[in-house]
């Protein structure tokens, strides 16, 4: 079981006592939090409970934190009064498991780079609508960076927060500024009006549909391309590519990694999928960490070329 799930348990038990911002403080780590009442609006720092991660509140019932871990993710949830799920992440969200906890999804993914207008819009709505049926909860994978861009944006958008309050609640959530697209969407974001919200949609995809295999390889090779050019300057945006933020380009090529639809492929392709999404994870988590060795960066992504290589011959290139 997850610690943080035991952690909680004995603590109910009694057995325990989109413009770059400036520098952004880390997160301290989540709080496990015994009771059911979800985090405050001033809460300092981001809270686990049963089933979730680094929860943190953006406005009144509206709340941002992991994917739930289960069964018990979603029965602290529908404690908390959420009737909607808003989820930003590219992978398939459990509608199963959500169903049987009386609580329904909606699915909208975004980039680690941010969110178009258009994107923006669709969650404010789609928040909009939520909140009209109970509390709302926002989730991404980790629960630290696309979920807090998406729910600190449409907040905004909603006019129930300020970008300075958004971004102070995506500070709390560890949002790290290795992804200045996210806190650009906040920073950009501004309150819409009634009319343009009522032009939108009432209803929106429970899965959103995912890429076929074709799309998402291309993908993959833009963002991989997008690592070498990146390596090629020394791990920093290339001269030739300004706009390149090197750890959004591997957090986006680990997640296409992550949600490809290998159901049904030989076992050696999904074993190549999933040491290409490990190397391509290691790769972001030590950009976003800073302090790296580029000797280690580069033998990441050689052995992430290779791995793509020995894929393509059976598969690609036969």
């Amino acid at each position: 079981m997850h610690m943080r799930l035991i952690a909680t348990l004995l603590a109910s038990m009694g057995l325990l006592g989109c413009g770059e911002p400036g520098s952004v403080p880390s997160a301290p780590p989540a709080a496990v939090s015994p009771a059911l009442a979800p985090p405050a609006l001033d809460d300092p720092q981001p809270h686990g409970y049963l089933g979730l991660d680094n929860v943190v509140a953006y406005a009144e019932r509206v709340y941002s934190g992991s994917a739930p871990l289960g069964p018990e993710g979603f029965q602290t949830l529908a404690a908390w009064g959420v009737d909607t799920i808003i989820s930003v992440d590219g992978a398939r969200p459990d509608v199963e498991t959500a169903r049987a906890a009386g609580l329904r999804y909606v699915h909208l993914p975004i980039g680690y780079d941010g969110m178009d207008a258009e994107r923006t819009l669709e969650l404010a709505r789609a928040l909009q609508l939520a909140r009209e049926r109970g509390a709302v909860y926002v989730h991404c994978h980790h629960g630290k960076h696309r979920s807090a861009g998406a729910a600190g944006a449409a907040s905004v958008t909603l006019g129930l927060a300020s970008p300075a309050e958004a971004t102070a609640r995506m500070q709390v959530s560890g949002t790290s500024p290795s992804y200045p697209g996210l806190y650009g969407c906040v920073a950009l974001a501004t309150p819409t009006t009634a009319a343009r919200l009522d032009a939108l949609p009432t209803e929106f995809p429970e899965v959103w549909e995912p890429q076929g295999l074709v799309k998402s390889m291309v993908e993959v090779a833009h963002a991989f391309e997008h690592l070498q050019d990146v390596r090629e300057a020394g791990w920093r945006a290339p001269a030739s590519h300004p706009d390149l933020v090197p750890a959004a380009e591997a957090g986006r090529l680990a997640d296409l990694f992550r949600t490809l639809d290998t159901a049904g492929r030989p076992d050696d392709f999904q074993a190549w999928a999933r040491e290409s999404q490990r190397l391509a994870s290691e790769v972001e988590e030590a950009l976003v960490g800073g302090g790296f060795a580029t000797d280690e960066l580069d033998s990441r992504l050689q052995r992430l070329g290779q791995t793509c290589k020995a894929c393509h011959a059976p598969y690609r290139n036969r």
